[in-house]
């Protein structure tokens, strides 16, 4: 972006609620029916028909107010949102406009080691609509447009920012944070590549120091962290282009082209009245009770922020650690778990770290369907503490584990992977190979420190890797010390 311009930005975050029916009907909300296998009269838009609230779509909308510290209001209601498009059947959409659920909370996010506040403007629910198909191209230049109404009604969540970003990674962290939380809360899976977590942004540009806003420019269709960087990297660069050649920026909706790398023009951008929006006659306003936001409240897990915090605080861990363990309940639940039993933290952070999460393909939510059990992986790292297997054994004890899902204990005595501590054992070993390697020891006499590593190298190979390297070194610099 040139110099000289700020970047303003803020994010519609539209999350599809874990409720097992929908908003307004009891149709399932599972993924992967064959289409328009989930549909009723209510969620296809038939004549006649009433809606009803799901509750726990309420209770899950303020589950996620209060963590993000949002008020939640004494009163809320539903509104019809109309537009026409093929795949919404009724021409409008319920959602909320102007009482929404919750409004004025706020989200904390670091970037770069600085913690920043975004506030956030509003929490409403919504409906979703149905999905469009087109065969032979765009929706312009199809042969066939099939639609599906599965989706048709699925529970949303919208999560509105106030233009408090000023960077795109900035807007890439908020986001990776906000997706965390709504996963720790078990209301949202969070899986952006199947749209059960959407993201819009409203960005523009203005002079840096100044306070007055520019003309925003919505872009949709950013399904991952990395879209949502480069789409608002572009458009920042598009914008301040054009205003340092004198040009005007329109408001407008563009769309983000990930393998051009560019925003194509959409539609002008819709204001508010261009909806019509009126209060749904057919849904009675919700009126949560400030007894049941206060249960809500209270049975709200411990944040992601809060748990990092308390990892390096109570486990004396590096934040860098305590940020990968953290970066999923199920995750940092598996490590607490562990300690618990074996009560190294650091040694199995770094396991978590390295060889769990390397098995896991890069997935902490996998961790609830690996075959190695916090107990299991805790008992390993207790071994390696004790000094009966060696680093070299516990990787391999891990692989073996991952297979079979076995504890490490009968492992270990089958494959007999029990680390020799014997120093007379070993020592008869390292005399046979100072013995064999007179001129490595005249190497080492003569100054040469990384002839020791030959020779220790040596006494492993002659006993299959069994000894315990810091024996084998210790009684090799003795003996080579005294030779």
């Amino acid at each position: 972006m040139s110099p000289g311009w700020e970047t303003v930005i803020g994010l519609e975050v539209h999350a599809q609620l874990l409720t097992r029916s929908k908003m307004f009907c009891g149709c399932a909300t599972a993924f992967g029916a064959p289409p328009n296998h989930q549909t009723c009269p209510v969620c296809q838009g038939m004549p006649g028909v009433l809606p009803v609230i799901n509750r726990r779509a309420i209770e899950f909308g303020i589950r996620t107010a209060r963590a993000l510290h949002c008020r939640v209001n004494g009163k809320c209601r539903f509104a019809r949102k109309h537009y026409f498009y093929p795949d919404m059947p009724k021409n409008y959409q319920i959602s909320q406009y102007e009482a929404p659920l919750a409004e004025e909370g706020w989200l904390e996010v670091e970037v770069d080691g600085a913690a920043r506040r975004v506030r956030i403007e509003r929490l409403h629910l919504e409906e979703d609509v149905g999905k469009l198909t087109h065969e032979g191209g765009v929706f312009e230049t199809a042969s066939t447009s099939l639609v599906d109404f599965n989706r048709a009604g699925v529970p949303l969540m919208e999560i509105v920012s106030r233009p408090d970003l000023r960077s795109p990674v900035e807007a890439a962290e908020y986001l990776r944070s906000l997706r965390t939380i709504l996963r720790y809360l078990g209301v949202c899976d969070g899986n952006m590549e199947a749209g059960s977590l959407r993201c819009d942004a409203n960005v523009s540009v203005r002079r840096t120091g100044a306070t007055e806003l520019g003309t925003k420019v919505e872009i949709k269709n950013m399904n991952s962290f990395r879209h949502v960087r480069d789409a608002l990297e572009h458009e920042a660069a598009r914008q301040t282009r054009a205003l340092d050649r004198g040009e005007r920026i329109v408001q407008e909706t563009r769309l983000w082209n990930p393998d051009r790398g560019v925003t194509v023009s959409m539609r002008s951008k819709e204001y508010a009245h261009d909806y019509r929006y009126f209060p749904d006659p057919d849904l009675v306003p919700v009126e949560p009770a400030p007894a049941w936001v206060a249960a809500i409240e209270q049975e709200l897990p411990e944040l992601p922020r809060a748990r990092r915090q308390r990892f390096v605080a109570e486990y004396a861990l590096p934040p860098y650690d305590a940020e990968l363990l953290t970066s999923d309940r199920a995750l940092a639940d598996y490590f607490e778990e562990a300690v618990r039993v074996h009560p190294n933290p650091k040694a199995l952070a770094n396991w978590i770290g390295s060889e769990l999460l390397r098995e896991l393909k890069g997935d902490p939510a996998a961790v609830t369907a690996t075959p190695v059990r916090p107990a299991g992986l805790a008992r390993l790292v207790a071994l390696v503490d004790e000094g009966t297997i060696s680093g070299k054994m516990a990787k391999e004890l891990f692989e073996r584990m991952a297979r079979t899902g076995e504890e490490p204990d009968p492992i270990v005595r089958r494959e007999g992977l029990r680390q020799v501590a014997d120093e007379g054992a070993i020592g008869r070993v390292i005399d046979e190979i100072v013995a064999a390697h007179p001129d490595v020891v005249g190497d080492y006499r003569r100054g040469k420190k990384q002839a020791a590593g030959f020779l220790v190298g040596q006494v492993m190979k002659a006993t299959q890797g069994k000894a315990n390297p810091q024996l084998v070194n210790r009684l090799l610099a003795e003996r080579l010390g005294t030779g």
